[in-house]
């Protein structure tokens, strides 16, 4: 199982994948991109199975990213690893097309319960 991680920090996309293990989750392979833009251009040629982005991200946002994927017709589980995280910003990201925020600072169990229902462990 592929999944995108997104996110303008290398050392959070490393952070974020080292709390999926940590969370129990294996056999994954990631895929990353520093930016909603990158993460597009992932897609046109990867097919992965759970989307996980910043919010706050250069050249494009992830709530950009998000809404250009649903606007594709593209419905692949897609969730914020964030610092953002208001309810008005969790609003914004369901009304969207999220399935989840995962608000920073995150531990490996807030990982386990958001992706456990997209990731077999």
């Amino acid at each position: 199982m592929e999944v995108l991680v997104v996110d303008d920090s290398k050392t959070m996309r490393m952070l974020v994948q080292r709390a999926i293990r940590q969370a129990g989750f294996s056999g994954l392979t990631f895929i990353e991109a520093e930016n909603g833009a990158r993460a597009l251009e992932a897609l046109s040629s990867s097919k992965p199975s759970l989307i996980l982005s910043d919010w706050n991200m250069p050249e494009m946002t992830g709530i950009q990213f998000l809404q250009n994927v649903r606007a594709s017709g593209i419905n692949i589980p897609f969730g914020f690893i964030t610092s953002e995280g208001s309810k008005e910003i969790l609003d914004t990201a369901t009304a969207a097309g999220a399935n989840f925020l995962i608000t920073k600072p995150f531990t490996s169990d807030d990982v386990q319960a958001s992706l456990s229902p997209f990731v077999g462990a």
